[in-house]
């Protein structure tokens, strides 16, 4: 069975009980697989990036087979800035929504979710822009400032691979949840003197796991979640605190996905 996300932002959960670690968030008009099935619980995985975890029952809707073949045939329009007020036509209300959000059935402005109706500015969303390392640059530095959260993928609260994964996306790739996992793709780069703009740096720790991603600007500028969104001065030994002067995160690899 099959269901999607009709809400702003839903937690995804690593066990079945509101105060266990949130993993990931799920973004409005995500669809999901239900894998498990409790009396409060399910266990889902994200059809966007194939990450598992447990959701609260009330926060998927769930979408019977030929609903969701009709949804997932649909071209995805997304929201393309950090956040959109939204309009629920059907109910009166006024919602944000995350950018990332996929919009499906998307015209003029209008676009519906198979239960309801809904309007957007038209300025806010569009079909993924085109993949290239200014437009990733660009999309990032929307999110500057924005404070950091573990497991969040929203210019309210985000982590280092949630930036990547909805930077990405936005430009039509969707790669996995984790950094560990993003590393694990794309083409090696040998060094920052080869970089370009919107490769992948990845960063270690001392037993050479890999626990931290960020967006190159040029050879010697990135962007990252750490705290908070921001743009720091990286060499080929890691990134540069601009607190401290010191190196927060040591450099492993660098990426290219474009």
């Amino acid at each position: 069975m099959n269901g999607i996300v009709i809400l702003s932002l839903v937690p995804l959960r690593a066990e079945d009980d509101e105060c266990s670690e949130m993993i990931s968030q799920l973004l409005f008009g995500e669809t999901v697989e239900i894998m498990e099935w409790k009396e409060r619980w399910l266990h889902i995985r994200n059809l966007s990036d194939n990450c598992c975890g447990w959701a609260d029952r009330k926060m998927i809707t769930l979408v019977s087979e030929n609903e969701y073949e009709n949804l997932k045939n649909t071209e995805n329009f997304r929201i393309l800035k950090p956040v959109s007020f939204c309009r629920n036509l059907t109910l009166g209300t006024t919602f944000l929504l995350p950018g990332g959000s996929i919009l499906r059935k998307f015209q003029n402005g209008n676009f519906t979710d198979g239960t309801y109706q809904y309007a957007i500015h038209l300025s806010d969303a569009g079909m993924p822009q085109h993949l290239t390392g200014g437009n990733i640059v660009s999309l990032a530095r929307q999110y500057h400032f924005s404070p950091y959260l573990w497991g969040g993928k929203s210019a309210l609260g985000i982590d280092c691979s949630g930036l990547v994964q909805v930077v990405f996306s936005l430009c039509g790739v969707l790669l996995p949840r984790n950094a560990s996992q993003q590393a694990e793709i794309g083409k090696k780069i040998n060094s920052l003197t080869q970089a370009e703009a919107g490769d992948l740096a990845f960063f270690a720790n001392s037993a050479h796991h890999i626990v931290h991603v960020g967006i190159l600007m040029n050879s010697h500028q990135i962007i990252h979640a750490s705290g908070w969104v921001k743009i720091e001065n990286i060499d080929e030994h890691g990134i540069i605190s601009e607190q401290t002067g010191n190196y927060s995160h040591t450099l492993y690899s660098i990426k290219r996905m474009i």
